[in-house]
Formats: structure tokens, C-alpha cells, sequence
């Protein structure tokens, strides 16, 4: 799996940079978001959203455990209007998008937190129970505005990345 879609090949895969400010949304216990804060380091932040209060404490325990100071989590589902509008240089869905109830409320959210210009790089892997297929996940993002860029990877362990328009 780390191959295919570990934490460093996902960074490499959205060319997460120092400096940046990014997205990530389902974060979990941090299994992204750590490695993330890391390459983003002081002069970058990273806010993770969860709908799970479990979740966002692990990965609070996490970065306190570690000093890392550039880490903002916010508890609430995606598209419920908690993100910041035109902040983000990327964002990360990392096997989310088949778990989130309201898909489209969840990727209009996410555009609109992107600057023009920036990548939302959705990564889906089987066996995950919900796994969502390439055609489902390009004809979502793009319903909402997205522009297809890339796709990295065989359909049981992929990512594709799309781009916010400049205009």
C-alpha cells in the first residue's frame, strides 16, 4: 500500500511544498496530515477537517506530541461551510470522498476554499468499502468546476488531481 499510496508518494503526487497552505479534508488520526505539516514547515499550515471528534483528537495528541505548531483542526463535515474561502494551494481527499453523505456540498466547499490555481488531489483504494471509481470521482469534481489534470496510478490505487481555474 505505501508504494501505491503512502503519505510521501500522496505529497509527491499533489507537489506539496514548503510554504503552502493545504486542505485536508476526512484527516483522520493524521496519517497524511503529519507528513504534510512536516514538508509545509513554519511559513506553511495546514488545517485538517473531520467529522469525527475521535479522529481530530488523535491527530491533536499527534501534533502536540511532536511540536508541531502549524497544524489547524477543525471538527465538522465537509460542505458545511467551515473552511476558509480562496485560502488553500491544495487539498487532499484520501479515501473520504465514498464516506462524505452530501458529495457535491462537500467538493463545491472545497473549490471555493482553493485559490484559483489550486489542486485538489484525490486519492481511492481498494479494498477500501468505499472505494469510489475514476469516471465517479472526475464526473464529480468536475460537476462543481473542477478542470481534470492528472491521473497517477492503476484504478485499485489511484490519484487524480484537478485543477481550480485561474478564471
Amino acid at each position: 500500500m505505501n508504494a501505491l499510496a503512502g503519505s510521501q508518494v500522496l505529497l509527491e503526487r499533489a507537489d506539496i511544498r514548503a510554504g503552502m497552505s493545504v486542505l485536508d479534508v476526512g484527516c483522520g488520526p493524521g496519517r497524511v496530515s503529519i507528513p504534510t505539516a512536516v514538508v509545509l514547515g513554519p511559513s506553511g499550515r495546514l488545517v485538517a477537517l473531520d467529522v469525527q471528534a475521535a479522529m481530530i483528537g488523535k491527530l491533536e495528541e499527534r501534533v502536540a506530541a511532536l511540536a508541531i505548531d502549524n497544524v489547524e483542526t477543525i471538527l465538522g463535515a465537509a460542505g458545511e461551510g467551515r473552511v476558509p474561502e480562496d485560502t488553500f494551494d491544495r487539498a487532499f481527499l484520501v479515501t473520504v470522498l465514498g464516506e462524505i453523505v452530501d458529495q457535491v456540498a462537500a467538493l463545491k466547499e472545497i473549490y471555493g476554499a482553493l485559490k484559483p490555481g489550486g489542486i485538489l488531489s484525490v486519492t481511492e483504494v481498494l479494498p477500501d468499502p468505499h472505494y469510489q471509481s475514476r469516471r465517479r470521482v472526475r464526473r464529480l469534481a468536475e460537476s462543481v468546476g473542477f478542470r481534470f489534470d492528472e491521473l497517477i496510478g492503476p484504478g485499485y490505487a489511484f490519484t487524480m488531481n484537478f485543477v481550480k481555474p485561474v478564471s
